[in-house]
């Protein structure tokens, strides 16, 4: 039994609406003991009672309807009163005996009004509802209807002409002074009473004829709509049961994913045996055979332990890595303001914006978190130590598989993260100089607002140089929503020359219409040393229910210049990655579509990167990590165009919702005329036959480079200088 407990206000108390049974008011609805009273917005119309949780919402969503045509009413004491429909009942309270008994009329009047407008039996004994009517017959019932309509509407007409005539022949009779003239006056009256009588008949036979006619295909139509109306109701039930079992489902997954996993095998063990005996674990290289790998055998005490679960041990040591996530020092802030519990009907919003691209797709903050896409970027430091690592190796080969886990190590912060970061306004800026922690020092722009596209730079200390312009294109799909980051990473160690590239996954949410946001990493990233050719070839696996791999599983292969595989890696993106050096290798029999693999013989695998666990309470932090947390701290100095500044971002970050919104709204509006008088200027100067000019960022600037022969947006130097002087004069006004 579904309980529903409802309070109206005081004041505003019911309204009524337009129609006999329409009423509506602010009531206070009972969900649930956790819960308790949460206010609502009922209205009562056309024999339903529905509620919505603002009168905005009224527009888009229902969050619950009751049908007063089979309703029982039953009035109890102290303004409590309890509607029972369909096996559920419905316990509403109002505020007083008076407004008690306004709800009480309303509901019977229109449970009344409805009880008569259900189909009752013909004389064919056919109670049963009738499938939809043919549209042939409608749409012949209408061209009649519309017919008599028309008559009616020349009657009228009629009547007012020969009524107007009348009254006149009338106002003249009493004017009559000579009794001679009387006679044809009188005649007259009588003609015109006698046409007056003739066309108030018509029109009488005319509306006669309409209401027949209308009553003979009421009854038809009543039970067609009541049909449709007990569909509807039937389809609504269904899909919330199945988003329900949907949600269950998920939740029992992911807490025991290894009984699914072990079930799902059981299934398919029979049909797919064969199969599952030729499971290539990784595809090298597009033209290259598969492989599998084996441990060696002078350590054949890990010989039944597959590549991703061996020894942790590593002689590659770890020094920078205290396993904390140590960005609290130097009296950092290790919290935030937990995330308000405000729920919004994500599909509601976006039902209309599949295929679009999601920057364009006007959002409130509901579905954000509090940082913006530039600081998004600065994030994937959170490991740099193992760039700091790796510009120690000697060996080329070693340095690639750190810059390889560094490169996976950037995803582990998302695993939670269903949040949507701002899209930074055009010319908007972050830095993070953690030069005395941690010895670098980025900065990032936003060089394009359409499409997004950004710039960052990250200079270390400690031997290497990071930068990267990164377009984000994205897409709705209606059941998910895919993020294409396009762009290339570079990395460069000063000491060796070492100059490393690669570019990002594609990130996928699920679940936007039913269930549980979750989201995936899937794709290929090679990494290219344009020194020596060196490369390294890594797979993100996307997620699959019948896998028998690990979830979130990214494997890869080291290779030299010359395509000699020399390390294998493995692991997840949302927690740890391994190499294991290769010793041997042969090939081995063909696989299941004749491909021959190769047989890798390793040493046991050693743990390059683990992730650092989340800090206490994360869950209510929007999952932020220890970095993440301080990302958007307050500091002197910075420029006015840094994220920090931004007033919608500070204010959710703050838990105001509502005010971070109307924020938002006014810095859109405040960006969209901007763009305007930019267009405007460039399409005057077009005119004048001068060249147009399009926004120039301030900190970077587009160079070629001669390595990789690839033309973007690099650090042309001067704001850190500028810092120093505390001199932003050169600085828009954005926020």
């Amino acid at each position: 039994m579904t309980e529903l407990v409802v309070r109206t206000l005081p004041s505003p108390s019911g309204v009524q609406g337009p129609g006999p049974d329409t009423y509506k008011g602010w009531l206070f609805k009972w969900t649930n003991y956790l819960k308790g009273y949460q206010r609502r917005w009922f209205v009562l119309s056309n024999g339903l009672l529905s509620y919505h949780r603002t009168q905005a919402e009224m527009a888009h969503t229902c969050r619950g309807t009751i049908t007063l045509a089979t309703v029982h009413i039953e009035v109890g004491d102290t303004c409590h009163f309890v509607l029972t429909s369909g096996g559920r009942s419905y316990h509403l309270k109002a505020y007083s005996e008076g407004e008690c008994q306004r709800w009480v009329s309303a509901l019977q009047q229109a449970k009344a009004n409805a009880t008569q407008m259900m189909p009752h039996s013909d004389d064919s004994g056919d109670e049963g509802p009738l499938a939809q009517p043919d549209r042939a017959l409608i749409q012949g019932a209408l061209k009649t209807l519309a017919s008599k309509l028309e008559d009616l509407s020349t009657c009228n007409e009629l009547i007012g002409k020969h009524g107007a005539a009348l009254q006149r022949s009338l106002s003249e009779l009493e004017d009559l002074r000579a009794p001679t003239d009387g006679a044809d006056k009188l005649k007259t009256v009588n003609e015109r009473a006698t046409l007056f009588r003739i066309t108030s008949n018509a029109m009488i036979n005319a509306c006669q004829d309409f209401v027949d006619l209308a009553e003979a295909h009421s009854r038809r139509w009543q039970r067609a709509l009541q049909y449709e109306r007990e569909q509807r109701h039937h389809l609504e039930e269904t899909i919330e049961q199945l988003a329900k079992q949907h949600d269950s489902l998920e939740r029992a997954w992911r807490e025991s994913p290894s009984t699914h996993n072990k079930g799902a095998e059981g299934t398919l063990e029979g049909e797919s045996s064969e199969e599952n005996e030729d499971i290539e674990f990784f595809d090298a290289m597009e033209d290259s055979p598969a492989f599998i790998t084996v441990p060696a055998d002078d350590h054949s005490q890990h010989s039944n332990q597959n590549v991703t679960s061996g020894s942790l041990s590593s002689n590659w040591s770890q020094d920078d890595n205290d396993g904390s996530g140590s960005y609290l020092r130097r009296g950092r802030r290790c919290r935030i303001p937990d995330k308000p519990n405000y729920s919004l009907n994500l599909w509601s919003i976006m039902k209309n914006c599949i295929g679009k691209e999601l920057s364009k797709i006007p959002m409130p903050v509901n579905f954000n978190e509090p940082l913006s896409m530039l600081q998004r970027l600065t994030e994937d430091l959170e490991y740099s130590e193992l760039l700091d690592r790796a510009a120690r190796c000697d060996s080329s080969l070693e340095q690639m598989c750190l810059v390889a886990a560094f490169s996976v190590s950037s995803y582990s912060t998302t695993v939670h993260r269903t949040g949507k970061p701002f899209n930074p306004l055009l010319g908007e800026t972050y830095e993070l100089d953690r030069v005395e922690e941690y010895g670098y020092r980025s900065i990032c722009e936003q060089i394009s607002h359409h499409p997004p596209a950004a710039a960052h730079h990250v200079i270390s200390q400690r031997g290497w140089t990071l930068w990267q312009e990164i377009t984000i294109d994205s897409k709705f799909r209606g059941k998910y929503i895919s993020i294409m980051p396009l762009g290339n990473i570079h990395l460069k160690f000063h000491a060796s020359g070492n100059h490393y590239v690669w570019s990002k996954v594609t990130s996928t949410v699920h679940n936007i219409i039913v269930g549980k946001l979750w989201i995936d990493q899937s794709g290929d990233i090679i990494i290219m040393n344009h020194r020596n050719k060196d490369k390294c070839h890594l797979k993100f696996s996307p997620y699959s229910y019948f896998s028998r791999d690990v979830p979130r599983k990214v494997t890869g292969v080291v290779m030299d210049g010359e395509g000699c595989a020399h390390y294998i890696l493995s692991g997840t993106w949302d927690d740890k990655m391994e190499s294991a050096k290769i010793i041997e290798s042969s090939h081995g029999c063909g696989g299941s579509e004749g491909k021959q693999k190769t047989v890798y013989q390793t040493l046991p695998p050693k743990l390059m990167w683990k992730k650092y666990p989340l800090p206490e309470n994360a869950e209510n932090m929007h999952y932020f990590s220890s970095l993440a947390l301080t990302l958007n701290e307050l500091e002197d100095g910075v420029a006015p165009t840094d994220s920090r500044l931004r007033p919608d971002q500070r204010l959710m970050e703050a838990g105001l919702w509502d005010e971070a919104n109307a924020e938002k709204q006014r810095l859109e509006e405040r960006q969209r005329l901007e763009r305007r008088k930019r267009e405007a200027q460039a399409n005057l100067a077009l005119e004048e036959g001068k060249e147009a000019e399009s926004h120039q960022p301030l900190w970077f600037e587009k160079r070629t480079d001669t390595e990789t022969a690839e033309s973007s947006y690099v650090y042309k130097r001067g704001y850190w200088e500028a810092k120093d002087r505390q001199d932003w004069s050169h600085c828009p006004a954005i926020f």
